[in-house]
């Protein structure tokens, strides 16, 4: 049904890379294209629309070329954060929302990223949290990094994350920008199950935490686990999001886990 009407607007007498362009443009002012989100490629939009290279690129030329999105060489192109306030939106329970970093989530979006790190230290015991009624844990080494984010200078975001050095050895000299996640499944192979995540709200003052705050400001408080095949736990996160710059939608998995809870260590 989606690729008929689009190839319909094609028919309508409008040059094709206007029709399509227009067509890709109004998904993303209905939400059914996010930012950060990728916009189909040309080869993409040639073998659906059976169109030539030169409409297709012309196409995304189109839809950059009016601000609704972003080439990012080599990569791809990326619907851009207009909205009016810059609300960051974040999508919890989906893996690839988590795969594809903090870093280059805000460089596709159109910000500019920095990273802060406060700490980075090997910790000889293990770490342990309690999410959605399980428990979480991972057994020494483990590195510690705690590291502030920042959109086009603005902090957005209060990160501690543990990462076990078991199951990864020496990730500790790997750049704090990178994914993650990205690293865990390339570069040791590992096969990710699951994200657990949990979100709550706090009122910061100001004067008591890192963020710059005037007034007492709600922050968001997320705690996840990244659970690998066996039941390890490679990395747990705690964290906090600017409450005045972030939105968080949720992917709703329909197979509801009966099982009872038990404790997942690394």
């Amino acid at each position: 049904m989606e690729k008929k009407r689009a190839t319909a607007q094609l028919t309508t007498g409008k040059a094709k890379f206007i029709a399509l362009s227009e067509s890709i443009i109004e998904k993303i002012k209905t939400g059914e294209l996010q930012p950060g989100d990728q916009i189909p490629s040309e080869n993409e939009l040639i073998k659906t629309f059976k169109i030539s290279n030169t409409t297709a690129r012309k196409t995304l030329l189109e839809i950059e070329s009016k601000g609704w999105a972003r080439r990012i060489k080599g990569k791809g192109t990326y619907v851009l954060n207009r909205t009016e306030d810059h609300h960051l939106l974040r999508t919890l329970g989906s893996i690839y929302a988590t795969r594809r970093g903090f870093h280059d989530s805000l460089i596709a979006e159109g910000f500019t990223p920095r990273n802060i790190v406060l700490e980075k230290t090997i910790l000889p015991d293990g770490i342990s949290s309690e999410i959605n009624n399980r428990h979480f844990i991972i057994e020494g080494p483990v590195l510690k990094l705690h590291q502030l984010r920042y959109a086009d200078e603005l902090l957005i975001k209060d990160e501690v994350k543990y990462i076990s050095l078991t199951l990864c050895p020496k990730i500790n000299k790997i750049p704090t920008e990178v994914s993650y996640f990205k690293v865990y499944e390339n570069s040791y192979h590992l096969k990710i199950n699951e994200v657990q995540q949990t979100l709550g709200v706090k009122i910061l003052e100001p004067n008591t935490t890192n963020f710059e705050l005037s007034k007492p400001t709600p922050v968001f408080v997320l705690d996840s686990a990244v659970v690998c095949t066996g039941d390890k736990v490679v990395e747990i996160e705690q964290s906090y999001y600017h409450g005045d710059k972030y939105k968080f939608a949720v992917i709703a998995n329909p197979e509801h886990d009966h099982r009872p809870p038990k404790p997942v260590t690394s």
